[in-house]
């Protein structure tokens, strides 16, 4: 058994991914299998949403709003996939200040649901590199373990089987 998998108690275990749970940490598991099935599942349904926003499309040209609106709505469905990918892509990289992003997650929301194709294409460019946000976790594990093993070496024994100092007068 390797030094990773041991007893709860025995220091930091790594966080799960989604659709990966801990395989991630050592590449076992069917990780190969299920990174390949996630990054077509991303894509397929990536396409499925182009063709869901096709058909509204479709609903906007056959109502006849005008081409200025045509324009508009294609700008706005480029636009919020793109900025959803990028807010996705860089999620994956690294935390968001806490305090900050707060506010910024909730003004993101509306973009993000309208970009929904930029998050699943996101997705699944990060799948083919690797687990999304391994890299990220992967690092935090690293340190969790560090800052672990420094806590325990540290400890020259039991302070209870010190010998006891003399009281001298």
């Amino acid at each position: 058994m390797s030094d990773e998998r041991q007893a709860p108690d025995a220091g930091p275990q790594p966080t799960e991914i989604r659709f990966y749970g801990t395989t991630w940490l050592n590449h076992d598991g069917g990780y190969a299998l299920r990174r390949a099935a996630t990054a077509i599942g991303a894509l397929a349904a990536a396409a499925a949403g182009c063709l869901v926003l096709r058909f509204a499309f479709q609903g906007v040209t056959d109502a006849k709003a005008g081409s200025l609106v045509n324009v508009l709505l294609v700008v706005a469905f480029a636009i919020c996939s793109a900025l959803a990918f990028r807010h996705t892509w860089t999620g994956f990289v690294r935390r968001p200040d806490a305090p900050l992003d707060a506010a910024a997650e909730k003004s993101m929301r509306s973009i993000r649901v309208i970009g929904f194709v930029g998050i699943l294409l996101a997705y699944f460019c990060r799948t083919l590199i690797e687990a999304p946000g391994e890299k990220l976790r992967r690092a935090e594990y690293e340190q969790e373990r560090q800052r672990y093993e420094r806590r325990r070496t540290a400890r020259t024994g039991n302070p209870a089987n010190k010998p006891k100092k003399r009281k001298t007068r």
